[in-house]
């Protein structure tokens, strides 16, 4: 097992390690534990020397190599334990056995050859106390029984290789199930993180469109009335001496649309202002989610409809505009959305009217059909002769049209006819089905 990142400054690993040891620690350990190895089979070479007629310097050299290949076992663990059983015979290397066969199974060696290395462990360790127990048996003056050293050879042989097997094979599989948690964690922490930034980009674009909605929203209502406004102003400033009383009316007409707009404005502002836990829950994306769609909801409902179109194509005639209205089809209940996009349409349209084209003649179509709404505003050219307002324009008329039309999944399209004149035209579907 190999740790990377954090996990490799929690554990105390350092930046380039020593030889195939990643921590100062497992190489300290390793080293103490080859140094006792050796002074072991050392010692065990002694007496292994003699018995086979060795040189003891012999014997001893060959405990020292042998418990001191105890130093490499996590680098070559297969190895370590073919040593082991290779000086079984000789009766050395418990340590170098036991520990070899711990960090075999504890390892990333396949199964099929740590088991069979720890069979070879384990029948080596059988034959070998089976003769010595044997021999020991032939020269004592005691018979134990035939059973005594069969059993003893068994004891042995699963005394010293099962309990560091398994318990390699219990530390082995907790450290890939801690690795296997560790990448699952940081797993979801990327996986949250991602959520994280999109829940923010979600939060951010909610407010993007809640301002382009604001915006939309206070360019018909302002642009509408003050154009009208500043129409029945030039005609006052035209008439005041000459016809008072239509001047008057004029006055009053300007008064009316003045108060109108400031009362439009307010509601739209009461909406913003409305619910103070959107000024709570700001830092929260999810939620400001929720409550720019809960106002946007609230100004559909409250907003203007259909059957005030007739009303606002009264105001344009009041303002010197001729303006033929035509409606086609029965006019049936619509979404609240539905119909203050028609509405907005066509308020933008006469707008535009005003603005580019003084004197000319307006034509507004709205027809009801089977499963949609439609409408159409065409003015033909300026007359020449009225004179222009100087109303300023921002150029987004059209496109906020535009963006509401298509947003509803309806169709708008808008040109200069050949006349020269203009013609703005809308298709609505009867029901809001909002187009992300």
């Amino acid at each position: 097992m190999t740790a990377t990142g954090a996990y490799q400054e929690a554990t105390g690993l350092t930046s380039r390690g020593w030889w195939w040891w990643e921590r100062r620690r497992s190489a300290v350990l390793d080293i103490l534990l080859g140094v006792l190895s050796a002074l072991e089979c050392a010692v065990e070479g002694v007496g292994f020397a003699r018995d086979a007629g060795l040189p003891v310097p012999a014997g001893v050299l060959l405990g020292l190599v042998s418990g001191a290949s105890l130093v490499a076992r996590r680098r070559w663990p297969i190895a370590v334990v073919l040593i082991s059983i290779a000086v079984t015979p000789a009766s050395m290397g418990f340590m170098l056995s036991v520990v070899g066969l711990y960090t075999l199974a504890a390892s990333e060696v396949p199964r099929r050859i740590t088991a069979a290395l720890a069979g070879m462990s384990g029948a080596g360790t059988f034959i070998v106390t089976f003769v010595r127990m044997h021999q020991s048996v032939a020269r004592g003056d005691y018979d134990p029984g035939r059973w005594y050293v069969p059993l003893v050879s068994v004891v042995m042989s699963f005394g010293i290789t099962g309990p560091p097997l398994l318990y390699g094979l219990y530390i082995g599989a907790r450290r890939r199930l801690m690795e296997s948690l560790r990448e699952r964690a940081d797993s979801l922490e990327r996986e949250l993180s991602l959520l994280a930034d999109r829940a923010e980009e979600r939060a951010e674009w909610a407010r993007t469109e809640e301002r382009t909605r604001i915006a939309r929203e206070m360019h018909d209502v302002v642009a509408h009335r003050v154009s009208l406004m500043v129409v029945h102003a030039a005609a006052l400033q035209a008439v005041a001496r000459k016809d008072p009383e239509k001047a008057v009316k004029n006055a009053a007409l300007v008064g009316d649309m003045g108060r109108q707009a400031l009362t439009e404005l307010r509601e739209m502002l009461g909406v913003l202002r409305a619910d103070p836990v959107a000024v709570r829950v700001e830092p929260v994306p999810l939620v400001a989610v929720a409550v720019a769609a809960a106002a946007a909801a609230a100004a559909a409902e409250e907003g203007p409809c259909l059957a005030d179109v007739e009303a606002l194509v009264g105001q344009s005639r009041e303002a010197g505009m001729v303006v033929e209205l035509m409606v086609q089809g029965e006019a049936r209940g619509y979404d609240a959305l539905v119909e203050q996009t028609a509405y907005r349409v066509i308020q933008e349209a006469l707008t535009n009217v005003h603005k580019h084209a003084a004197g000319a003649k307006v034509m507004v179509r709205l027809a009801h059909r089977e499963a949609e709404v439609a409408m159409q505003v065409e003015n033909g050219p300026a007359d020449g002769f009225t004179a222009d307002a100087g109303l300023p324009s921002g150029g987004n008329g059209l496109v906020g049209m535009r963006e509401r039309v298509t947003a509803l999944g309806g169709v708008f399209v808008s040109g200069a006819t050949d006349a020269g004149g203009f013609r703005v035209s809308a298709v609505l579907p009867d029901r809001a089905s909002v187009v992300s």
